[in-house]
């Protein structure tokens, strides 16, 4: 049994992982290791800031290899919902504010949230408050400044 918390994550989300995993364990290990051989052919390694530089991006590299493993390792995939009657996990919701302000978001897995492309986590403020919501349905997210209401325009 794992120890790790699950990760929750679709299918599609879980394919780009491992394409990510496959490319820095190849490609990205590549041209390190190259830029480490070319730095030792400059002689002296105690004062050879391009070696040094070289060697601490390899250790980076393999410390996030070894996230992304981790991660692919406690994933738990979940199925978007595939209903557009309510918003669930991967509904693609348009909702408006008060201010008719109209803005599109993705309901995600935390680890897959990128706000500023669009992709909210389900977690989120927006996300739990968006859970189960229906086309026309008003809600209410809490922020810092009191509630914001929000209306679901549309779910696809």
């Amino acid at each position: 049994m794992s120890s790790l918390e699950p990760v929750l994550m679709t299918a599609e989300d879980l394919r780009a992982l491992e394409a990510e995993i496959a490319r820095l364990e190849t490609t990205a290990r590549q041209e390190i290791a190259a830029r480490i051989s070319t730095a030792r052919e400059w002689g002296d390694l105690k004062e050879n800031s391009e070696y040094h530089d070289a060697k601490n991006d390899q250790a980076m590299l393999e410390t996030r290899i070894l996230l992304l493993r981790e991660k692919q390792l406690a994933a738990e995939i979940r199925e978007v919902e595939t209903q557009t009657d309510t918003v669930g996990f991967g509904s693609r919701v348009s909702l408006s504010d008060d201010r008719g302000k109209e803005m599109v978001y993705t309901l995600v897995a935390v680890t897959e949230a990128r706000p500023a492309e669009g992709r909210l986590s389900v977690e989120s403020p927006i996300g739990r408050a968006l859970q189960g919501a229906r086309k026309g349905d008003r809600v209410s997210v809490p922020t810092p400044r009191g509630d914001r209401e929000l209306t679901v325009v549309s779910i696809g």
